[in-house]
C-alpha cells in the first residue's frame, strides 16, 4: 500500500534486531575485499554477504532503509498491494527472497485479502521447515510469522469498524488454538496406539511374527515422524492463536 513502508519496515526491523555475528546463519560469512571466511556479521537483516563493502556494524535505521526500500519494497511492489498483504509479502521478501516471496503471493491471491495474507504466512512456514537453520531458528520463525499474519490480518480489516476488526481477531485466535488441541490430541492418539503395538509384542511372543509382517520397525519409524509433525502443528497453532489474542488486545475501547 502506497505510504505504507516505514509502517512494515518497522515490525520488520522489530524481528531483524541489531548487530549479529551467530556463525550458523551463513548471512554473517562474506569474502572478496574483506577476506575469505572473514565474521562480519548483520544488523537490521543487512548482511554482510550481501554488501561487503558496507560497515555493518555502524548501520544506522536510515542507511537501512535506503537499501530496503529499492531491493525489498519496490521488487514486491510493495506501493501497489493491499493493506496486510504488503506487510506479509513485504516480510517474507526480505527474509526469503522478493522473488520467492511474489511467487507466494500469487499462489495466494484470489481471495479476500485477509485470506491471502494467511495464505502468504503458510506457505511462508512449509518453506522454512525444508531449511537447515530450521532446527536452531525454528521458535523465532514460528513466532515471526505468526505475529505478522494476525497483524497483517488486523491491517487488511483495518476499513471494518473496530469493533468487527477485534472480533474477527479473537475468533481467528480461537480457531488456532482449537487446532492446536485438534493435534496435540491426535499426537497423543498416535504415541498411545504405537506404545501398545509395542507392547503387544513383549507381552504376547506369539504376535511378533504377525507383527513382523506389518514391518513393525517401519510403522514405529512412521509413527514417529507423525507424532513429531502433529506436534509441530500444535505448537505454530499455539503461536498463532498467542499472535491473534496479541493483536486483538492492541485495539482497547471497544
Amino acid at each position: 500500500m502506497l505510504s505504507n513502508f516505514q509502517k512494515c519496515l518497522q515490525v520488520t526491523l522489530a524481528y531483524e534486531g541489531g548487530y549479529s555475528n551467530d556463525r550458523r546463519d551463513p548471512g554473517n560469512w562474506t569474502g572478496g575485499k574483506v577476506g575469505k571466511g572473514q565474521l562480519k556479521g548483520t544488523k537490521y537483516g543487512i548482511a554482510a554477504s550481501s554488501h561487503p563493502d558496507l560497515d555493518i556494524r555502524n548501520l544506522t535505521v536510515d542507511d537501512a532503509a535506503k537499501i530496503y526500500k529499492p531491493e525489498y519494497w519496490d521488487k514486491v511492489s510493495g506501493d501497489r498491494l493491499a493493506a496486510g498483504v504488503d506487510l506479509a509479502t513485504w516480510d517474507a521478501g526480505v527474509q526469503s527472497g522478493p522473488s520467492r516471496a511474489l511467487k507466494w503471493l500469487l499462489a495466494s491471491a484470489g481471495g479476500p485479502d485477509s485470506q491471502t495474507v494467511k495464505k502468504i504466512c503458510a506457505k511462508r512456514l512449509g518453506f522454512f521447515q525444508t531449511l537447515a537453520i530450521w532446527k536452531s531458528y525454528k521458535k523465532g520463525l514460528v513466532n515471526r510469522v505468526a505475529s505478522v499474519e494476525a497483524k497483517g490480518v488486523a491491517w487488511a480489516l483495518a476499513a471494518l469498524p473496530a469493533t468487527a476488526v477485534k472480533a474477527k481477531l479473537v475468533s481467528e485466535g480461537a480457531a488456532a488454538k482449537k487446532s492446536a488441541g485438534r493435534n496435540a490430541i491426535a499426537a497423543s492418539g498416535v504415541g498411545g496406539a504405537t506404545s501398545a503395538g509395542g507392547a503387544d509384542a513383549v507381552a504376547n511372543p506369539r504376535h511378533v511374527d504377525l507383527i513382523t509382517g506389518w514391518g513393525l520397525a517401519g510403522i514405529v519409524v512412521l509413527a514417529v515422524v507423525v507424532i513429531a509433525l502433529l506436534i509441530l502443528r500444535a505448537h505454530i497453532h499455539e503461536r498463532r492463536a498467542a499472535a491473534y489474542e496479541a493483536e486483538a488486545a492492541t485495539i482497547g475501547g471497544v
